[in-house]
């Protein structure tokens, strides 16, 4: 006969041994993050030495992190500007994107209505649009803002969309023969199902943000307080400053990494049950 505390037991050590795998095997992917980074700054330092190339041609690795820490008074305010209009711009677009992909999923002519506009907007590269935008924005800063929710809507939109409208129809249709009100079809069905779908679209829109914000700092960028990394960027290199040229580029690429880092945990977090039940299927 099984005892209740043999259970309990048990489901301790499934438990334990699934947290242990996990951490695991997120460890892993962290080695080898890092062995490849490494590997990376490894063959970039030893080009420069072996080759010895001027820094003003090619920095090494050790000279641009030297920069970042020396000009850190002019590229520091930079990188918070870029990050401001980079999150701001995603903010926005998650706001707009969720709203106007539920309002699509409740009607086929509202979908049909919007779709030539979205599309269009999603075609027309934003370079070209951007000194548009500044024509008709009060100023440069909105100008950027802009750009960066431009660029990062349709993403958020249409995979939101696609999520609301992947719910199983079986279950939709046993809610509804029970009456249940289209409030109620979108809450607890439509919006549950369309969770993957969204954070994937957010994890394309966090990339996109940036490349919009920084599009619109090349364009309509402003020097002063409110200059971004992207103006610092184009100022280094029309100064000749390659060092930092190549920190301002490292810490794009380091704004990028944490917005995508940041989302790939949330989606983590509030998806744990989903990825736990998908790897139990998976395992069957």
């Amino acid at each position: 006969m099984v005892r209740f505390s043999d259970i309990i037991v048990t489901t301790k050590r499934l438990v334990f041994c699934s947290t242990y795998e996990s951490l695991c095997n997120y460890l892993r992917r962290f080695v080898a993050a890092v062995a490849g980074i490494a590997l990376v700054v490894g063959l970039w330092s030893g080009f420069v030495l072996l080759a010895q190339i001027p820094p003003y041609i090619l920095p090494s690795p050790t000279s641009v992190v030297a920069t970042i820490v020396n000009d850190w008074p002019v590229l520091g305010p930079a990188l918070w500007v870029t990050a401001q209009t980079t999150l701001c711009g995603l903010f926005l677009a998650v706001i707009g994107g969720v709203c106007v992909a539920v309002l699509t999923a409740q009607s086929r002519l509202v979908e049909m209505l919007i779709a030539p506009i979205m599309v269009f907007l999603q075609v027309t590269p934003i370079v070209a649009i951007a000194p548009l935008i500044l024509i008709y924005a009060p100023n440069p800063q909105i100008a950027q803002l802009q750009c960066a929710f431009l660029v990062t809507f349709f993403p958020i939109m249409v995979n939101t969309l696609q999520g609301l409208k992947s719910g199983d129809r079986d279950l939709a249709d046993t809610v509804r023969i029970y009456t249940a009100s289209r409030w109620s079809m979108l809450v607890f069905l439509q919006v549950p199902s369309a969770l993957p779908s969204f954070f994937a679209g957010l994890k394309i829109g966090g990339g996109l943000a940036l490349v919009g914000a920084v599009v619109a700092e090349f364009t309509v960028g402003t020097a002063g307080e409110n200059a971004g990394l992207a103006f610092r960027l184009l100022e280094a290199q029309q100064k000749l400053k390659t060092p930092r040229l190549f920190a301002a580029v490292m810490l794009l690429a380091l704004l990028g990494a944490s917005i995508f880092l940041l989302i790939s945990v949330l989606d983590r977090f509030v998806l744990r049950h989903w990825y736990a039940s998908k790897a139990s299927n998976a395992v069957r």
